[in-house]
């Protein structure tokens, strides 16, 4: 069964224990956290996604307030699911210190680096040094019993679901997968979301929610986050594709276009997306 979860990350102006509140008020079943510091210089910023977001775990917090937090998810039927922290690909000591925090929290899933492409080294060494650093990384999410996983991403060596492969290709889905997310394929590695998920199979693990579409401004085009029904990237005829190949796992939403406030946005994420699942069309076209 499809369940729907939030990532912190788009809900920057709630605190830890309000966003906990509003998953459940909303009939979300899980949390992903957003595991990164706050800057000094943006503390006095109004509340922001990437720079002041107040719904973030700062490494290296308490473990008091980890395990708190875990008990109040689990009191309010919001289960942590995932760690999400920034990291880079090659550094086994901030993979390892992660791994341990989400242990505290009890999560199952947690994203781990890929390296990023700007043309400055070839892409086979770039791909070479990732497959190392997974390799290792399977070792730590054997030990910990959380599941690493990689994004689809525009910027990296992984923006679309066949490059992915070429990364995890080998390793055991138990405990290395994909994070799916189709909205950042329409930045960049958009590929037929049939063919990807088909290709994806047993990697398939976790899969976000977000839009984006092309604008011309200046008369240039630019890739811009757009609200969840006004972007390209078609959601009902994804989730029929995800239910036509038995996927069970969560569908997370991340939504960056500012179109609602935070618990509004919970509302209608769930709302909207779990009719899409339990009244599939399956006949739509996809």
């Amino acid at each position: 069964m499809i369940r729907l979860s939030v990532f912190t990350v788009c809900t920057p102006d709630l605190t830890p224990e309000q966003v906990i509140y509003a998953a459940h008020a909303a009939g979300i079943d899980g949390i992903e956290w957003r595991y990164a510091g706050i800057p000094a210089d943006a503390m006095e910023e109004a509340p922001s996604f990437w720079r002041h977001n107040r719904c973030s775990i700062t490494p290296g917090a308490d473990a008091q307030q980890l395990i708190q937090l875990r008990e109040l998810s689990q009191q309010h039927q919001v289960q942590p699911i995932a760690l999400v922290p920034y990291l880079k690909c090659g550094d086994l000591d901030a993979a390892q210190q992660a791994f341990a925090t989400g242990q505290q929290l009890g999560v199952s899933m947690m994203r781990v680096g890929v390296p990023w492409y700007d043309g400055t080294r070839h892409i086979d060494e770039l791909q070479q040094e990732a497959v190392r650093y997974l390799s290792a990384i399977q070792d730590m999410a054997m030990t910990y019993g959380i599941k690493a996983l990689i994004e689809t991403h525009h910027g990296s060596i992984a923006p679309s679901a066949s490059l992915a492969m070429r990364l995890v290709d080998g390793l055991n889905p138990q405990h290395v997968g994909v994070l799916y997310d189709p909205g950042n394929m329409v930045h960049e590695g958009f590929e037929n979301y049939r063919m990807g998920i088909e290709l994806l199979g047993p990697y398939l693990a976790h899969v976000h929610v977000k839009n984006a579409a092309w604008r011309q401004q200046a008369g240039q085009w630019q890739c811009q986050w757009a609200p969840l029904h006004e972007g390209i990237v078609p959601w009902e005829a994804i989730i029929n594709i995800l239910l036509e190949n038995g996927y069970d796992g969560y569908l997370g939403i991340e939504d960056f276009s500012g179109q609602w406030a935070s618990a509004e946005l919970l509302q209608q994420f769930a709302s909207t997306f779990r009719s899409f699942i339990q009244s599939p069309k399956l006949e739509a076209n996809s």
